[in-house]
């Protein structure tokens, strides 16, 4: 190997190394499934790539980037497709997956007949797209667990032609996604331990469901990205954001655990005491981030303690006396806060919060449709939403509509 080879070669490597250890401090899978695609595509100029990861025996669609199509940094309903492919040679990512294998294919429409994968073009016939060149790799952790597979669409030149990937992506990207497999494995977890955690909350307040928490989660992660755009914040520290409300949002009802089944669970109207002890959910959920050791645990108590405050009406808990970590915390008799000093975190929360209850079936009513939802929604901006957050959810509504059917419940008889 020449000095040239050899300093590409380490080049690539350093590329490798940097990249893994900025994964390594995201928390969220969607954050980390967006960093490990972005970094990707950018050492192979792919102008597109889409990850799949592994449940049972299928592959499901997770996370989707087309520099063609969507905007850099836009909110895209098309990251909340939900489609499944079974892991079999019959498609190119089912192949890689099966196979274990990576696969190189210089011109997607001319496969040859006798492979047992062929390209599905319904992407391409719906939306336009041409797929030419594809980077397929399967994504495998430790113990050599399929976590999933990525692939990578059209590598291009300088100056945007399409042209097969070079041998540098075929061989630097596999090892990347070695390293990055056991990074979507954490962030996998973390969100199960989170869901976990809201379970034994939906075991006091039916509620509390998975798909309910992380609907929360997504419009509240797109909602900020949105907000911020507006504000052209750079679109890494976007990401660094979202990472944590995402999260924190999924635990904004987690103090519910504190609060007695009886009231709860009551099906009829709550008398002014039982209100009162509601409330108190939402110091029981800050208390649960008192020893704070980072952002996310920040986020997290304030979000569970602001979540019900109102921009420009009483809202709760307002001010708290003597002190929210006092044994028997009570609920303060002084003024509420509003406008922006409730934090960012909570003012969004709230609206992702509210349009899901309203748009949700609940044991006292069933689920408004949309334009009663937005209704709603606008009649109460300025009194008690910031009202740049309900337009900014009347501006993303599609990818709202398209995170609720991703996380739809699951009703069991």
């Amino acid at each position: 190997m020449d000095d040239a080879h050899l300093l590409g070669h380490d080049a690539a490597v350093l590329t490798i190394l940097r990249t893994t250890d900025e994964v390594n401090q995201l928390r969220d899978v969607d954050t980390i499934l967006d960093k490990i695609l972005m970094e990707s595509r950018k050492f192979a100029n792919a102008d597109a790539g889409s990850i799949f990861l592994v449940e049972g025996d299928s592959l499901i669609f997770s996370y989707v980037q087309n520099e063609t199509l969507f905007a850099e940094g836009s909110a895209n309903a098309a990251l909340y497709q939900n489609f499944s492919i079974p892991i079999s040679e019959d498609s190119i990512v089912g192949y890689a997956a099966k196979t274990r294998k990576s696969l190189v294919i210089d011109d997607a429409y001319e496969l040859d007949p006798t492979l047992p994968y062929s390209l599905n073009k319904a992407f391409d016939e719906k939306s336009g797209y041409r797929t030419t060149s594809m980077l397929t790799v399967p994504l495998i952790a430790q113990e050599s667990r399929l976590v999933g597979v990525m692939q990578l669409i059209n590598a291009k030149t300088e100056s945007g032609r399409v042209v097969p990937f070079s041998c540098e992506a075929a061989t630097y990207i596999p090892l990347f996604c070695n390293n990055a497999a056991v990074a979507i494995e954490r962030g996998i977890m973390n969100r199960e331990l989170i869901l976990r955690m809201m379970q034994m909350a939906e075991l006091r307040d039916p509620t509390e469901t998975g798909p309910h928490v992380q609907r929360v989660g997504a419009f509240s992660a797109e909602i900020y990205g949105a907000w911020a755009a507006r504000r052209k914040i750079p679109p890494k520290e976007i990401k660094r954001e979202q990472d944590s409300l995402r999260l924190a949002a999924m635990l904004h009802d987690v103090g519910k655990v504190g609060i007695p089944d009886a009231i709860l669970k009551k099906p009829a109207k709550l008398t002014t005491e039982e209100f009162e002890i509601i409330k108190l959910h939402t110091l029981f959920g800050a208390r649960l981030f008192r020893n704070q050791t980072n952002e996310l645990d920040r986020m997290s108590m304030e979000i569970a303690l602001r979540h019900h405050e109102r921009w420009a009406e009483p809202g709760y808990p307002g001010i708290v006396t003597p002190d929210i970590w006092a044994p028997e915390p009570k609920l303060g008799a002084g003024e509420p806060i509003n406008g922006e000093a409730i934090p960012l975190a909570a003012r969004i929360c709230a609206v992702a919060d509210v349009f899901d209850a309203l748009s949700s079936p609940r044991a006292y009513k069933e689920p408004y449709d949309d334009a009663k939802c937005l209704r709603i929604l606008e009649e109460e901006s300025g009194t008690h939403f910031d009202p740049e957050l309900v337009e900014i959810c009347f501006e993303i509504f599609d990818v709202i509509k398209a995170i609720r059917d991703k996380y739809q419940e699951k009703w069991t008889v």
